[in-house]
């Protein structure tokens, strides 16, 4: 979905999640350095998220699957962006924000 890029500490939501019910959590890990917003790095495809089990209240992590831009890839990784909705581990990860850069828009599709 195009939409400004994402940075650590955006929420995510899992549907569904590691026990059925969505699970909830934030970016917490980007591997990537090269490109920033804000001084923040941009989150990329295969960054980590914490998540917690809506079940048990257990952490876990997860990382975000291939998905993102279809157009903007940074160090070979595709750019995570506001509203994407993404294949990961049992479910789609939902991008909630809030965004890295409200002023800067990526368009290019999923």
């Amino acid at each position: 979905m195009p939409g400004p890029p994402v940075s650590m500490g955006c929420a995510v939501l899992l549907s569904p999640g590691a026990a059925g019910p969505p699970d909830s959590g934030v970016i917490s890990v980007i591997t990537q350095t090269t490109a920033t917003a804000n001084g923040m790095p941009l989150a990329t495809v295969g960054s980590l998220c914490q998540m917690v089990n809506s079940v048990s209240g257990a952490p876990y992590v997860l990382p975000i699957g291939q998905g993102g831009s279809s157009g903007v890839t940074i160090d070979g990784q595709a750019l995570v962006r506001l509203g994407d909705m993404i294949p990961s581990g049992p479910g789609v990860m939902t991008i909630l924000g809030p965004p890295a850069a409200p002023f800067v828009s990526d368009t290019n599709g999923p």
